[in-house]
């Protein structure tokens, strides 16, 4: 049996965590205030995601499932939730004690900031399994405090300056994040390379195989779910190992393979261009001239 747990609202969610609600659209929880948990006979429980959820764990309570993958997780955790995600924990039928923090605001909070504008940058929001936030004691304090800046602000009382103040700190937050996740980058940087070696391997099978004819042209979506990982930090990932976007990384691999086929052998260029997987030759024709600098014939002609 699977029990269903939106989390849709501020008041709903401080009440279930037994906290005052002090302003409409934002909150930070202490967990350890919270009842302890117990979710009975169900065997999992799906969150249905209304706000932006991030939360600082320092306690292991039950194994978090994104799709069809499992989280990275352990205690001293930060994992990032937004609206329209549904997150899954797998219940072994055990009361527990929650503990850890909270951050939860309604998109609502931030439209006509400037953070709305950049929330869809923070690309974190996006990874799944095998891509929490690990973090040090030290980066620990630093969300902390955050947290406690945003906290002191919401027990003010709510004026013009309210909504700009507690926005700026969400920002501050989440730019410390993303250089967080940089840390953790290079600090996890040789089993980055083992997937960048693993995307290597099939992209060259891509191409050997007639996946570019039944699939057509490869993507990072398709590469990201081969490796189990979410599609923007796959992205992340190769291009902070090798300069380039995951985009153009396959654009480059393409017009490698196609040079080849069009020095290589007699076949056409629309047969080429079938066999790469374009649909029409003239996409082919587009790619390749702005890649390089020449149409494929042309190409063709001066090698």
């Amino acid at each position: 049996m699977e029990r269903l747990y939106p989390i849709a609202n501020i008041s709903d969610y401080n009440a279930e965590n037994n906290h005052k609600t002090l302003h409409p659209l934002v909150s930070v929880i202490d967990f350890s205030k919270a009842n302890p948990r117990n979710w009975g006979d169900a065997s999992s429980v799906k969150f249905q995601y209304g706000l932006y959820c991030i939360f600082l764990k320092e306690v292991k309570c039950g194994d978090i499932r994104y799709g069809r993958n499992y989280y990275d997780y352990q205690a001293g955790t930060l994992v990032f939730f937004a609206p329209g995600q549904v997150m899954e924990i797998e219940n072994n039928g055990e009361t527990y004690q929650p503990y850890g923090y909270g951050l939860v605001f309604h998109p609502d909070l931030i439209r006509g900031t400037a953070l709305a504008k950049s929330i869809d940058e923070y690309s974190f929001f996006s990874y799944k399994a095998n891509e929490a936030l690990h973090i040090s004691e030290l980066e620990r304090q630093m969300v902390l405090d955050c947290f406690s800046k945003i906290e002191f602000e919401l027990k003010q009382a709510i004026d013009k300056h309210s909504k700009k103040l507690i926005a700026s700190n969400i920002e501050l937050f989440l730019n410390y994040c993303e250089r967080f996740y940089d840390r953790q980058f290079i600090t996890r940087d040789n089993a980055h390379k083992g997937i960048l070696e693993k995307f290597e391997e099939l992209l060259n099978g891509y191409f050997l195989s007639d996946k570019p004819q039944i699939i057509g042209l490869p993507s990072v979506a398709y590469f990201a779910e081969e490796l189990h990982l979410s599609a923007n930090y796959f992205g992340d990932l190769i291009k902070k190992e090798t300069g380039q976007s995951a985009k153009e990384y396959i654009q480059s691999k393409i017009i490698e393979v196609a040079k080849n086929k069009i020095f290589g052998n007699d076949k056409t260029i629309s047969e080429i261009a079938y066999e790469l997987g374009f649909k029409y030759p003239q996409h082919f024709n587009r790619v390749f001239k702005q890649k390089v600098g020449y149409t494929p014939n042309e190409y063709r002609s001066m090698n």
